[in-house]
């Protein structure tokens, strides 16, 4: 690419995600997955457009299950350099949203024009992520078993003193089985496996390994953050529907079992990652409302060519007489840009 981003764009990005993230904290446990959804979309969207860069969407989170969404293709920010492809999901853990569950966040990636992996008709994938002293040590098409006794030895640990992070799903019943046969220890999660990529990634969480499939496009946006953090990442196409192994055989052929590898995901060596909590868990701070009418954000910001990692701590002031939906949007977009 000829103009490479020369800034570090992730401080501008995280804009966007508090704009996303302030304009659906409003739609907390309120059951409504799709309101909180189409509140970040609206946001995000607004305040991506002053950015300046040539932007593509390449992960537009939401064409799975047909929620509000940014498409793929659109085109986002002032147009100018740098270009680059985009990766976004608004609000990553609709339902923990809108369920008032920990870690729903709001998050962005991304990297230079054409480095970013694009999924195709691949909608679920198989992961494992690991933190830097063990990125040369998981193998996905080893079993859980083994990848634990490595991930360990890498580690100097037991692997009784090993944390997964899983998601809580039926297709998940055999491989939360052998994890338990192995000795490690479990984190159930029912959504929200960027977070778990991320906390598998950055030393000291309390979490060591992410295992299980996820979505595709979350695990594209994961990728950038773990590229950043030095991280070890590896993924294969795990179709979860007759109708989605067909579409990728038929595309792929014997393609289908690729190991795609951190490289593969994420080919430049200049990626960008912001996030912000939406609902509070042990990585973020959720959205935090004062009586005085200040709003408070945290956000996590990473570049991959510095490898340097943030923690964003914003007060934001709300007009009081604001009324939230259409409104607190503009608000919100309006915030975050000044």
């Amino acid at each position: 690419m000829p103009e490479r981003p020369d800034r570090n764009l992730a401080m501008e990005l995280v804009r966007v995600t508090e704009a996303a993230a302030l304009s659906a904290a409003h739609q907390m446990g309120l059951g409504d997955k799709e309101a909180g959804d189409q509140a970040a979309v609206d946001a995000m969207r607004a305040v991506l457009h002053t950015i300046e860069m040539d932007g593509v969407i390449v992960i537009g989170e939401g064409e799975k299950d047909q929620a509000p969404m940014l498409y793929n293709g659109e085109l986002v920010g002032t147009g100018r350099p740098p270009a680059v492809d985009v990766a976004v999901d608004p609000v990553e853990g609709t339902r923990l949203l809108a369920l008032g569950r920990p870690n729903a966040i709001s998050v962005i990636a991304i990297a230079e024009r054409w480095s970013m992996w694009q999924p195709g008709p691949s909608l679920y994938m198989n992961k494992i992520v690991v933190e830097r002293s063990a990125r040369q040590a998981i193998d996905i098409t080893l079993s859980a078993t083994e990848n634990l006794h490595r991930i360990a030895g890498a580690l100097g640990r037991r692997v009784n003193e090993l944390t997964v992070f899983v998601l809580d799903k039926p297709r998940h019943q055999d491989l939360i089985a052998e994890i338990r046969r192995a000795g490690a220890r479990i984190s159930l999660h029912t959504d929200g496996d960027v977070v778990g990529a991320l906390m598998a990634a950055i030393p000291g969480t309390g979490v060591d390994v992410l295992m299980g499939i996820g979505g595709t496009p979350e695990g594209v946006i994961a990728a950038a953050a773990v590229k950043a953090l030095g991280g070890g990442m590896q993924g294969m196409r795990a179709p979860q529907s007759d109708a989605e192994r067909m579409r990728l055989e038929a595309a792929l052929g014997d393609e289908m079992t690729e190991v795609l590898t951190l490289d593969t995901l994420i080919q430049s060596d200049d990626a960008f990652f912001a996030a912000t909590g939406i609902t509070s868990g042990p990585l973020l701070e959720g959205i935090h409302y004062d009586r005085r009418g200040g709003v408070t954000t945290h956000s996590i910001v990473i570049r991959a060519r510095s490898g340097s990692m943030r923690y964003i701590k914003g007060i934001h002031q709300l007009k009081r007489d604001f009324p939230f939906g259409r409104v607190d949007t503009e608000e919100a977009v309006k915030m975050a840009t000044e």
